[in-house]
């Protein structure tokens, strides 16, 4: 577990599965992903996550206020980006919360704990993060977090046609600290 001033960012529980589903059935949180999914799907990601764990020693992990133990979202840390693409093996770091806990630093503040603990406790020279153009909040975090956009790593998705507005993923990445 790795916690914040008012984070708890922790392995998933069986409990989480509601709100993340909920989460995951929100139109807004969904837009720049591959849209909303049902609880079936939700209820994967989740198991996929706890076997990213048990394979890596971390993962997207669950996202807990501390003050009330509310389920806020994921955050956290992965290798193995989409075969065949410049990110296939970085060490990815992503998020996603829930509506209501927006624009409260709270993606912020969870993004620079997974990235001290990535420099702690892996040996990567470098953390990456992706997502499309249209997701300004996503990218405009990257870059407060000290990322920097790398054009030669950007990619097109290959889950996405040609023309699709998710096709094209902009690329940043952090290096290790000196």
């Amino acid at each position: 577990m790795i916690r914040t001033e008012r984070l708890l960012i922790r392995p998933w529980r069986d409990e989480d599965l509601d709100p993340f589903a909920a989460m995951s059935a929100d139109p807004e949180v969904m837009r720049h992903l591959d849209g909303v999914v049902d609880r079936a799907h939700a209820a994967d990601v989740i198991a996929r996550q706890r076997a990213v764990q048990a394979e890596q020693g971390h993962c997207f992990w669950a996202l807990e206020r501390r003050g009330d133990g509310a389920f806020l979202g994921f955050c956290g840390l992965r290798v193995g980006g989409h075969p065949g693409t410049p990110v296939e093996r970085e060490l990815e770091i992503g998020w996603r919360l829930a509506r209501p806990a927006w624009k409260q630093g709270y993606a912020r503040e969870a993004a620079e704990a997974c990235l001290d603990w990535a420099w702690r406790h892996t040996q990567a020279p470098r953390v990456a993060a992706w997502t499309v153009p249209a997701n300004v909040a996503s990218w405009t975090l990257m870059a407060r977090l000290g990322m920097v956009h790398r054009p030669e790593l950007d990619f097109d998705h290959p889950r996405f046609e040609a023309g699709h507005p998710l096709r094209r993923h902009l690329v940043h990445t952090i290096a290790r600290p000196a």
